[in-house]
């Protein structure tokens, strides 16, 4: 086991620093009109004039600087630099605070809300450069967006942060991040990763609201998240945290029971993070009902109709190999840590792009793959496979 783990480590490195980085360093820098190329098609065509995204921005911003504070590589330090001065220069509204949600492939706004989820991922993003960089403009941005969602999104009553606002911060009717979501006042996602931004936050930042907030969010997840029955993380919810929703999303539970972890452990509460540590690993283990006999995890399955969606999509096979390890890492079982690698052995063999560079958006459950998701794009980053490369690289010691 320990030599797979350390050839995993190596052939990790590779991954990360020979294809995923210069995919993005080499192909998706826009030139003409600054920042990132907003689209790549799965067939690999650069869209010159999609519109530019603000979770695509932040997720290279924090790609990049993440990269470079582990490696302390200069080079990462640039193209971070160039996701932050875009950032800065154009998805900040100057005049109502926040960020938009979508820019015109020329940087002027192209659809101003300001979704709660797109200001938790600015938050980690400039936090991450600030400890690449020590740039304190970056985190002053980020603090600001940390009082904006605690001014305009935290419910005083019920508890929980609501969903998307107007440029001018009124709630919106269509509180939605995309067409397949349910339009509902909370959600786990974006809870998921407020929590995700305040824990990077709390890493440089030790102020009482914010430390008051994160054990908060945790305690959500403990009480109104994770479904006590199944383990799995209910998916949306009405403004008094009664359940709307009838799918487990295998992905978004592996990836909780480490992100959970993780922030218990910056928080630093001894009592919490031994609830959270035995929460995670039933998370993990209701996770692993979507693991197929091929390594891969499948998307998710509707526990009320009985539908499967059983396409492997890229992300999910990331956060599974960092949630199984950690799984391992806790109990020392090593069919966690097995699981780690047979999800890498099915990415090397289906999801990465050898050929083309990054990795394939989806592999259905006959291997076919799915040129229709985009190569680059609005949801599709490099934030999923460069942080699981840097989680395990950290974790996996020499």
């Amino acid at each position: 086991m320990k030599y797979d783990l350390l050839e995993l480590k190596q052939e990790l490195k590779e991954e990360l620093t020979h294809n995923i980085l210069p995919f993005w360093m080499e192909k998706m820098i826009d030139e003409k009109q600054g920042g990132f190329y907003g689209q790549m098609t799965g067939r690999n065509q650069i869209v010159p004039n999609a519109p530019k995204g603000g979770i695509l921005n932040a997720r290279i911003l924090w790609s990049f600087s993440s990269a470079a504070l582990y490696f302390h590589n200069q080079l990462y330090v640039k193209y971070a630099k160039i996701a932050k001065d875009y950032a800065i220069a154009h998805f900040f509204d100057n005049v109502n605070g926040g960020t938009y949600w979508m820019l015109n492939a020329d940087g002027t706004p192209a659809e101003t809300k300001k979704q709660i989820y797109s200001q938790a991922f600015f938050i980690y993003a400039l936090v991450e450069y600030y400890r690449t960089t020590g740039d304190k403009d970056s985190l002053d941005k980020a603090i600001e967006l940390f009082q904006l969602i605690e001014k305009h999104s935290f419910d005083l009553n019920q508890n929980g942060y609501f969903e998307a606002y107007s440029q001018d911060w009124k709630l919106l009717e269509d509180l939605r991040l995309s067409e397949k979501d349910e339009n509902e006042k909370k959600t786990m996602n974006t809870h998921l990763h407020i929590l995700e931004a305040y824990t990077n936050l709390f890493r440089v930042w030790d102020n009482p609201l914010l430390e008051k907030q994160l054990k908060n969010l945790i305690k959500i997840f403990l009480e109104k998240i994770v479904n006590p029955v199944s383990f799995h993380l209910d998916l949306f919810f009405d403004e008094n945290w009664t359940s709307k929703s009838t799918l487990y999303s295998y992905g978004h539970d592996i990836e909780a029971s480490w992100l959970l972890e993780e922030a218990a452990e910056v928080l630093g509460d001894a009592d919490i993070l031994k609830k959270v540590s035995d929460l995670s690993l039933k998370i993990a283990n209701a996770a692993a009902e979507g693991i197929q006999p091929n390594g891969s995890i499948i998307n998710e399955k509707n526990h009320s109709t009985g539908h499967v969606d059983t396409n492997s999509d890229w992300w999910p096979q990331a956060e599974a190999m960092v949630g199984f390890y950690n799984a391992y890492e806790f109990t020392k079982d090593e069919a966690f840590a097995e699981k780690t690698l047979a999800a890498w052995e099915y990415t090397k063999e289906f999801i990465i792009d050898k050929k083309a560079g990054e990795w394939h958006w989806a592999v259905s459950a006959k291997g076919v793959i799915d040129e229709q998701g985009d190569k680059a794009g609005f949801w599709k980053c490099p934030y999923h496979n460069t942080r699981m490369c840097l989680e395990l690289m950290s974790r996996i010691k020499d």
